[in-house]
């Protein structure tokens, strides 16, 4: 399909190398970022340039781009693998996410983007409607964390927080975190409390709320 999409692009002259790295990383980032490649999975690259219908050098220049993110590693004897995250990796995402997104949440407040806001509560009201659907809910949370990161209108905190809220790390953490009694739905009320904070251009609200509802909700070992 990727490369069917890049041979049917107008033949203009040659493609820019640039932006064929470009289209090669984003497609394997999303990949990685939703588990369609595993963590600890070799990335071999003779077959993944044939799948994406590019030469190996984009390619590598793509995983070069995805290591310095901390999402690609290269060992000795076994070339580039997708990294090996752990829960202590969990951990440190969330310290991270502290740092993060409250600042965030403050952007957001002054910044006051009709359609970002929409998106976070769109978020709200998808995760209200899971209805113990883990998976489901799960994506709600992450779609609502996202909004947020988006809503700063800061791009380089979307890319971080995106990197954080990793899905094949995130949802074994989250079921476990789902059996709390106030679970999903609680939380669904102070991603509420936040937006209405952002909506009203209430910045020291929302980032208070928001630091709150993070560090409430620290990240527990998968059962």
């Amino acid at each position: 399909m990727y490369a069917k999409t890049m041979s049917a692009q107008p033949a203009t002259g040659p493609l820019q190398i640039q932006s064929v790295v470009d289209h090669v990383y984003s497609a394997l980032r999303e990949r990685i970022l939703s588990g369609d490649l595993p963590r600890g999975a070799k990335l071999r690259q003779a077959s993944l340039a044939d799948e994406l219908g590019v030469s190996r050098t984009p390619l590598r220049e793509a995983l070069r781009r995805l290591s310095a993110e901390g999402l690609v590693e290269f060992l000795p004897n076994r070339g580039a693998t997708v990294s090996e995250l752990d829960f202590g990796d969990m951990r440190h995402a969330w310290s991270a996410r502290v740092a993060i997104e409250p600042g965030a949440a403050r952007l957001a407040a002054e910044r006051r983007h009709a359609p970002a806001i929409a998106a976070m509560r769109a978020a709200i009201e998808q995760q209200r409607g899971a209805a113990g659907n883990k998976i489901e809910s799960f994506a709600a949370n992450r779609a609502f964390h996202l909004a947020l990161a988006a809503a700063s209108g800061n791009p380089h905190l979307t890319r971080f927080a995106e990197m954080l809220w990793v899905p094949r790390l995130g949802v074994p953490i989250y079921q476990a975190q789902a059996a709390e009694p106030a679970g999903p739905q609680a939380w669904a009320d102070e991603h509420e409390g936040i937006a209405d904070a952002i909506d009203s251009g209430d910045a020291d609200a929302a980032e208070r709320l928001t630091r709150a509802h993070v560090q409430a909700h620290p990240p527990v070992p998968p059962r």
